[in-house]
Parts: structure tokens; sequence; C-alpha cells
């Protein structure tokens, strides 16, 4: 039940408390009695036993990944709650490999009519993950294979931030593939054909784009591992209800853990110096949602907070004057203040610049070496040291070596998963930047708030409302990130935060939560979360209050009256 206070003036309610309606798509539930399946009208359609059996130990007794595979495919089609329930408890764990569930995909050769296609989706979607394939981490261009992307990512939205999972669009385009063994096997289902044109992609996106609006007007569309992220999310951020996590999402889970570690180090705004390893577009990106930090909260003017930042790509510093042409977005935070200098290995440039803080962006594993991390321990009292590469192959260091060489005072968080580690009889655990604790408030954030446009506010207010999601006991161990286990309580937070920045720009349209207070908007917000575990007892519920209402229509006359015995 809404704790709304009057002022709040919204109308009806939001989809995500919406009075149930028989669904099956969701409504697979083996936990629930033989009356409410009847009710829901899948009664039949699932095994008739009551299953109430946890899930966890079920999926811990397959041996394999094709067992476990094929459990989950099964517990996604006859418990959806308990599926989700089981995700929702487990996101630490390692099973969302295994996620499996249909999608939609749209071929090039469906350009022209891709609305006729959308419309064949059955549900109402309030969100949706859409990939090209073409760029899936660790594994290149999978083509329409990369389906399990998007599926994988909305299972998470689910999980972590409660979004219906029947409201939940996985979409793939098919515009070719790069990959020559794929287009060469026999079994490969999407177009045996070389990417399409620049040009021809665009053509293509911009009628998506429409066409989804169309069909859903309050679509909140993120993209995902697109080879080149940047042409779509620049043509369509101020248009449509859009973002990219591999850009945005990463940029502000790692500025997230970035705020809390500067803070922790003590020193200056002013004084603050950081050596980026790895000049390419997703380096440059993460430095420029720092530079915002250091405007924002360092009081610090747009030139001198750029002048924070060191970037060393292949040739070494980059400046303006070492002699070769940069590209676009290296431009930014080339150094004119070199001296005519140059440094070209990364040892000499921490030398020279003398870092407060070190980041990896580079995908060279072992790049910070034993002395260059003994020298950030000897120039820092706590040396800020983020190693954020992928996997943990290309990782720049290890959380034990970062430790070790630091004698226990680095501030640590990666972008790979480390094991705790137990340096002179203390445990220590790594901070790990993973884009799950701020890209699924910022996609309920969008829904709720009704926002026109995801802007940079609202991707800047997810990563500070991360840094203030620790609780006491977490500040206390001097961690730089929550604990994942807690993570729709973070969800909560970063949600809020998102609408009041979409309400500051004024990008909103649910107008109704801008009376609310801090803690009355977190409480809408948690109202608002589908939460498995609760399911099978609201129906429970709304059966009883019908056959309650229905008796006591039964016991009455006409017009009211009590039937005379």
């Amino acid at each position: 039940m809404s704790t709304l206070p009057a002022h709040a003036n919204i109308k009806g309610h939001h989809p995500h408390l919406r009075p149930h309606q028989p669904d099956p798509s969701s409504d697979y539930d083996t936990s629930l009695p033989h009356e409410v399946r009847k009710y829901l009208r899948t009664y039949g359609l699932t095994p008739p036993a009551l299953m109430l059996i946890e899930g966890l130990k079920i999926l811990r007794m397959k041996s394999s990944d094709l067992e476990k595979f094929r459990y989950l495919t099964v517990l996604k089609h006859t418990n959806v709650h308990l599926f989700y329930r089981l995700l929702a408890e487990n996101v630490k764990s390692s099973f969302g490999r295994n996620l499996h569930c249909p999608g939609l995909y749209l071929s090039y050769t469906d350009k022209g009519h891709l609305h006729s296609v959308i419309n064949n989706w059955p549900h109402n979607v309030e969100i949706t993950v859409v990939t090209d394939g073409s760029r899936i981490l660790g594994l290149g261009d999978l083509g329409i294979n990369g389906m399990g992307i998007p599926v994988g990512k909305l299972a998470l939205y689910t999980a972590c931030a409660g979004i219906r999972p029947d409201a939940t669009l996985p979409l793939t385009i098919d515009l070719g593939t790069g990959n020559e063994k794929l287009r060469e096997d026999p079994l490969y289902m999407g177009l045996r054909r070389d990417k399409v044109t620049p040009e021809e992609e665009m053509e293509f996106m911009d009628e998506m784009m429409a066409a989804l609006t169309e069909k859903w007007p309050g679509i909140v569309i993120q993209f995902e591992d697109f080879k080149n992220p940047f042409p779509a999310l620049e043509r369509y951020q101020n248009t449509y209800t859009c973002f990219n996590d591999d850009i945005q999402g990463t940029g502000a889970v790692i500025l997230g853990g970035f705020i809390n570690a500067v803070k922790s180090t003590g020193i200056a705004p002013q004084d603050q110096r950081a050596v980026f390893l790895g000049a390419g577009s997703a380096g440059v990106g993460v430095a420029k949602q720092m530079v915002e930090f250091f405007m924002r909260e360092g009081g610090l003017s747009e030139d001198e907070a750029r002048k924070v930042f060191y970037l060393v790509d292949s040739k070494g510093l980059v400046t303006n004057d070492r002699g070769d042409k940069l590209a676009d977005h290296k431009i930014y935070f080339s150094r004119s203040d070199n001296q005519g200098q140059q440094f070209k290995d990364l040892h000499d440039v921490v030398e020279y610049v003398k870092p407060t803080i070190l980041m990896g962006l580079s995908t060279i594993g072992g790049a910070f070496d034993h002395k260059i991390l003994k020298r950030m321990g000897e120039l820092n009292d706590k040396p800020v040291i983020f190693p954020l590469s992928n996997p943990s192959a290309n990782s720049e260091c290890s959380f034990e070596e970062a430790m070790t060489c630091t004698d226990g005072r680095a501030l640590f968080a990666s972008g790979s998963p480390f094991p705790d580690f137990e340096y002179k009889g203390r445990t220590y655990t790594p901070g790990q930047g993973n884009n799950m604790y701020v890209f699924p408030g910022i996609g309920l954030g969008a829904i709720l708030s009704k926002s026109v446009n995801v802007t940079q506010s609202m991707i800047y207010a997810s990563a500070s409302s991360l840094s203030q999601s620790l609780n006491s006991q977490e500040t206390a161990q001097g961690w730089l990130y929550p604990d994942i286990r807690r993570i729709r309580e973070v969800s909560v937070k970063v949600t809020a935060g998102v609408i009041r920045a979409a309400q500051e720009e004024k990008v909103d349209r649910e107008l109704g939560l801008r009376g609310l207070g801090d803690e009355e908007l977190e409480r809408y917000v948690q109202e608002r979360m589908y939460d498995p575990s609760r399911e099978r007892d609201l129906m429970q519920g709304e059966l009883r209050e019908m056959m309650e209402s229905a008796g006591a229509d039964a016991g009455k006359g006409v017009n009211g009256t009590p039937k005379m015995a």
C-alpha cells in the first residue's frame, strides 16, 4: 500500500503497482496453490506438484554448466518468481552466465518495416537492452549469438532494481558480422554477410529508435556491447531516453569508488595528480567524469580539474609536442606543460608526475609492476590504485600485489574480481567497480521519473549516490563500495538520486514526485520494486479479496439491501 502524502498528486498507479492481470508469461509459478493457478489461468500449464524446495540447493547439485543451463531454463518457465528470487539473492555468484530466455531479433533485411516486427512482442515494455553483438567482452564479434548479453543484463535489472521481468525486452539487431568463421558456420542463424556500413547502420538505428518509442512512448533504451558505442549515444541521447552502460555506466561506477578513495586520502583536490595508463575512448570517458567530480566537489575550474590528469598511451605521456598526430579524444587531456620533455615509459612518467592516483585501462596485464607499486607506496600514505582492465588476466596488477607492495595501505578497486587477502594479521577486502551498482538504478530512475532523456547529471548522480550508500561498518573497514549483497538497498538510493537529478534538470514528467521528501522518495521507489519473494503472497491476497468481495455481493439483494432469509 502506498504511503505517499496527498501533495504528491500522482495520477493512478505506476505499472509496478498495477492491479494483477492474468499473464501466463510471468505467472508460471509451481509454488502457487492450485486455486491461485486457476485464477491466473496457468493451471495445467505447469506440473501439478506444489514446489517449495530451495532452488539454490538444486542448482548446486548440478555438476556441469549444461545441467545448470537446463535447470535454469526450465525454472524460468515453470517458476518465474523462484527464478528471480534465486538470482536476486545470489547476485555475487557466477551462475548468471547460464541464463536463457527468448528475445526480439531485428534483421537488416527487415529495414523499412521494423515497426511491424516490434509489434509482434506481446508485452508492455518499460526498458530494453539493445546489442549488435559486435564487441562481447573477451569473445569479440558474436553476431546474433550475442543475445545472451541483453538477456543477462535485463535479468540483473529485475534482480537488482525490481523492474518486472515481463516489462523488459532483450533486443539483438542483426547488421551482419565481421566474424568470418560465423558467416561460414552452417549452424549460424544470422545474416551471412559482412557488417553494414556506418551510414547504413545509422539509417537502421533511426528507424528502430522511432519504432520502439512509437510502440512504447516511455521506453528506456540501453545500448550494450557495440564495437563503436559513441555514434549512437551522441546521435540519440538528446532525443530519446537512452544511455550506454559500457561508457556511462562504467564511468559512473568507477567514479563512485573514486570519490570515496579521494576523500580517504585527505589530499586537497588541487594537489591530486592522476596517471592514467590507457588513453583509449573508455579511459578518456572515465577521466572526463572524474573532471566533473573535481569541479563539482573540489571547486576547481574545468582547466584546473583537467590538469590533474596525465594520460599515457602506447607511445608514452600524451603531450602536444611529442611529434605524432593525436586522436581527437586524446586532445582534451594532452599536456602542454612538459617543457619539451617526453616520457615514453610508465616508470619515467610515475617518477616525473609523482602521482597520488594510478589508474589502469590499458588491458596490459601486470603493467603496474612491483617497482611502480612500491614507488606509489613511497610517495603516498594512502595511494589510490585502480587496475580496471578486464578480464583478470588483463588486470594491471592483482589485489595481493597492490597491498603487499604498499604495506597494506593502498586504496584499491579493480575491474575484475579478486579474493580477500590476509596481510599482517588483517583481512583486506578488495573493491570491484561492477556496473551492477549503477545501471539498474539509472534505468529504474528514468522509468519512475518518466524522464525524456538520460542526462549527464543523472549519470553523475548515480555515481554520487553510490559513493554515499555504504553503511557505517563498510565505511569503518575502509571499503570503497558497498557489499554487493545489499544491491537492492543500494539500487533504491541510486534510483532516488537519479530521479532528483532528472527533476533538477526538468526532464522528468512524473511531476508529482517533486514534492516528496528524500525519505518519502526512497519509500516510493522501494514500494514499486518487483519483489519475487512476495509475489506468491500478493497473488494469494488478491484472490482472497476477490473471493470475499464476491461473497459479500452474493449476500446482498437489489440495490445492496440484504437478502431475506
